[in-house]
């Protein structure tokens, strides 16, 4: 296996982060990705990779400080995890995670918990491989989304989602509504550009509210503040390929 290397201030503006290495277009997005991880290292956040031009990695940091809306105290929240092309079946994924839980039970915590699409969705990690973990449902919403966690402690608070993504979260019900962060290299570029472009194509409103601090995270409409879009108030995906002219007609239809 590939060495695990871990990234912090000292070797982040020298190293890779995995995705969007090679994409020019997002080169601007990828560097605030670096920022917004500059920024989160204080707060205790993790980033673990390979030690390979890959995209073989995992992101986590305390619940109280993560972009997430959901009340998970004590716990350690799992954010982009990833292992792709031939990294696959080669043990690193179960390894990164390890590595996670080895770093919850050193630090006391309660568990590790994620979000994930009930089913597989985009730009999110896979729920049934998750479950072959030892992680458990304990939270389901309408639009999709599950609160996945792998307890330490069995006798802890089960996590649970915030009431701003529960029920029928308050979005602009008029044309497009996109909610992103640059907790994702690709996000500033396609949500700014691309996404701009494709509604002004078809004639669509379009909103854009960028996550820029905890608290707006803490308190969005939707879990997947990487990059959520909706459609007439209804929740749509997760998959930022929407944004290009190519590829939104394809997929919106499926949603509809």
């Amino acid at each position: 296996m590939e060495k695990i290397i871990t990234l912090e201030k000292s070797n982040i503006d020298t190293e890779h982060i995995c995705c969007a290495i090679s994409d020019k277009k997002c080169k601007d997005s990828y560097e605030l990705k670096k920022d917004w991880l500059k920024k989160e290292f204080n707060n205790g956040y993790i980033f673990r990779r390979i030690d390979a031009r890959a995209k073989v990695f995992i992101e986590y940091g305390p619940t109280e400080n993560g972009w997430v809306p959901i009340n998970a105290p004590n716990y350690l929240l799992v954010n982009c995890f990833w292992v792709s092309g031939k990294y696959k079946g080669k043990g690193y994924g179960k390894e990164l995670l390890n590595q996670a839980l080895e770093d919850a039970k050193s630090k006391g915590k309660e568990g590790l918990v994620t979000v994930v699409g009930t089913k597989k969705f985009h730009f999110m990690s896979d729920p049934k491989w998750l479950l072959k973990q030892g992680f458990e449902t304990c939270e389901q919403l309408p639009s999709g989304f599950s609160l996945l966690v792998k307890k330490i402690n069995p006798n802890a608070n089960n996590p649970s989602f915030k009431n701003s993504v529960k029920n029928t979260p308050e979005v602009d019900k008029n044309g497009l509504v996109v909610y992103y962060s640059n907790r994702c290299p690709f996000s500033e570029y396609h949500v700014t550009t691309s996404l701009i472009e494709t509604a002004k194509n078809r004639e669509l409103p379009l909103k854009i509210i960028k996550l820029d601090t905890l608290e707006m995270a803490q308190s969005a409409p939707t879990p997947a503040t990487i990059f959520s879009l909706f459609y007439n108030g209804k929740f749509i995906t997760t998959d930022l390929s929407i944004c290009m002219d190519s590829r939104f007609d394809k997929v919106m239809d499926k949603h509809k």
